[in-house]
């Protein structure tokens, strides 16, 4: 099957796994689009998924993990957005910078660094394919 034919069938397979974790983020945080979900072929079971994550001004994530096997790598396309993973420090992230996740990591923020401007970021994620559902909250002490 042709790439160009693949793209509609991910955008729509996307979709459907991105509603279903809606509450795992307030919608009036952030918007997150689905841009890439594909088997890796020569890595049988895991699967390479893309979305890109749109903040508000001083918008923010609420505390998540993420499917059990994901490895993330983030990287911010405009705007400034601060994060922090695990004991790790918070730290600012500004254009063409990014940080990884590891699997089980919790990310406790995330979030638009501006109260003014909006930003962006690229999420790709290396999850076993049987792991539809990527996001996941959790309760802060």
């Amino acid at each position: 099957m042709k790439m160009k034919n693949l793209l509609p069938v991910a955008v729509a397979a996307m979709s459907w796994i991105m509603a279903s974790q809606a509450s795992a983020h307030d919608p009036r945080s952030e918007t997150v689009t689905p841009r890439l979900r594909e088997a890796i072929p020569n890595v049988p079971g895991k699967s390479l998924v893309a979305v890109e994550v749109d903040y508000e001004p001083g918008a923010a994530s609420q505390p998540h993990t993420h499917a059990k096997s994901a490895f993330i790598y983030a990287y911010v396309l405009s705007g400034r957005v601060e994060s922090k993973v695990n004991d790790g420090p918070a730290r600012i992230y500004k254009v063409g910078e990014g940080w990884s996740e590891p699997p089980g990591a919790v990310h406790s923020i995330s979030r638009n660094a501006s109260q003014t401007e909006p930003a962006r970021l690229l999420a790709i994620f290396v999850t076993d394919t049987s792991e539809t559902k990527l996001t996941f909250p959790v309760k802060q002490n």
